[in-house]
């Protein structure tokens, strides 16, 4: 019995964790933002370039984390008066805070929805508050043309900007705000490798143009 016993903890022992590192893929990785305008309606902006890194374990996906910087200068309305009014200080005062960025600090499953909760601290305006993310896992597998292990999913939360000193207007146009994420991330150093191979064909291209 004794013996067994610690044949099983030497197995444990050297059975690797199967959280695999991802780098988000700019190009894939977008979110939405959308309020309330005096009850008439509910206009949105769009933001993409996000840059970070996941760390997921497919077989136990409270093992994971993850870290983002959101580019808040690619935030965009559709209405250029309107992209004018965020840039300012008025709202996001671009000038001194041209990023926003989360870092997850717990991971658990989401019993509701059957997917994933994702708590962590939002740096936004120069203002950390926690936020809860609900997750739901479009996929994990090989991306059939990078060939890289890759992992897909859909995010969404609620905040009030008023947490974060974005409070004008309130309440002609609502406090509350809804998130909406979908994001891809690929196997970092494979990325990073796909990346560099592309940098280099873009790179003879330009040569062989001159």
């Amino acid at each position: 019995m004794l013996s067994r016993f610690v044949l099983v903890m030497t197995l444990a022992a050297s059975t690797p964790l199967y959280a695999m590192t991802y780098t988000f893929e700019p190009g894939h990785t977008q979110g939405v933002i959308r309020w309330n305008h005096l009850g008439f309606a509910n206009p949105s902006a769009h933001f993409s370039l996000v840059e970070g890194t996941l760390e997921f374990d497919e077989a136990a996906p409270v093992r994971s984390s993850v870290a983002v910087t959101i580019p808040l200068t690619a935030l965009s309305t559709g209405v250029p008066d309107l992209d004018e009014d965020f840039r300012s200080a008025d709202f996001f005062d671009l000038a001194k805070f041209p990023t926003a960025t989360f870092k997850s600090t717990k991971v658990e499953k989401n019993g509701e929805s059957g997917g994933l909760k994702v708590t962590g601290e939002l740096n936004l305006h120069g203002i950390i508050r926690p936020i809860s993310l609900d997750v739901t896992v479009n996929k994990v597998g090989t991306n059939p043309r990078d060939k890289l292990p890759t992992v897909g999913f859909e995010a969404t939360a609620v905040l009030n900007r008023s947490d974060f000193g974005l409070g004008r207007y309130v309440p002609q146009v609502s406090d509350e705000i809804r998130l909406h994420i979908t994001a891809e991330a690929a196997e970092a150093k494979g990325y990073a490798e796909f990346l560099k191979a592309q940098a280099a064909r873009e790179a003879a291209k330009a040569t062989k143009s001159k």
